[in-house]
């Protein structure tokens, strides 16, 4: 996968965990994967925009190795890639695809669930930014 998201500072002491298939060889889940949540405490992939943030993979998720449960990061400042928006420092940003983050509007916002965290500073369609992620 591409795109995973990078670690500025880890701003949490004890990382949260997750329940993740323990799929099939050969459908490894990359460190820093944007993952969406699917279930009670469990996690997959995002692939798309509207989906629940449920934290960022903190190690890869081997297929096939019998491990079923990850630790998340859902706190600290990452480099995160935008979709073809734009955004402003201190906005609001959600999953918007296979680990990619797009401007929250006022539903999301609503549902909060949908929101990553604030923009720390301004982004232009397919860069990367800084994302305080765990900020609403």
């Amino acid at each position: 996968m591409a795109n995973e998201a990078i670690l500025i500072q880890q701003l949490q002491d004890r990382l949260p965990e997750v329940t993740m298939a323990d799929g099939a060889s050969g459908t490894d889940i990359e460190k820093g994967t944007i993952l969406q949540l699917t279930d009670a405490n469990t996690g997959s992939a995002s692939s798309a925009d509207g989906q629940f943030f449920a934290g960022i993979l903190a190690s890869e998720n081997v297929g096939a190795d019998g491990q079923t449960r990850y630790a998340v990061w859902t706190k600290g400042i990452f480099d995160l890639k935008l979709t073809d928006a734009t955004v402003a420092a201190g906005e609001p940003v959600k999953i918007a695809g296979a680990n990619l983050v797009a401007l929250a509007d006022d539903d999301t916002i609503e549902n909060s669930r949908e929101v990553v965290g604030v923009a720390l500073q301004d982004g232009a369609a397919n860069e990367v930014i800084e994302v305080m992620v765990g900020e609403r």
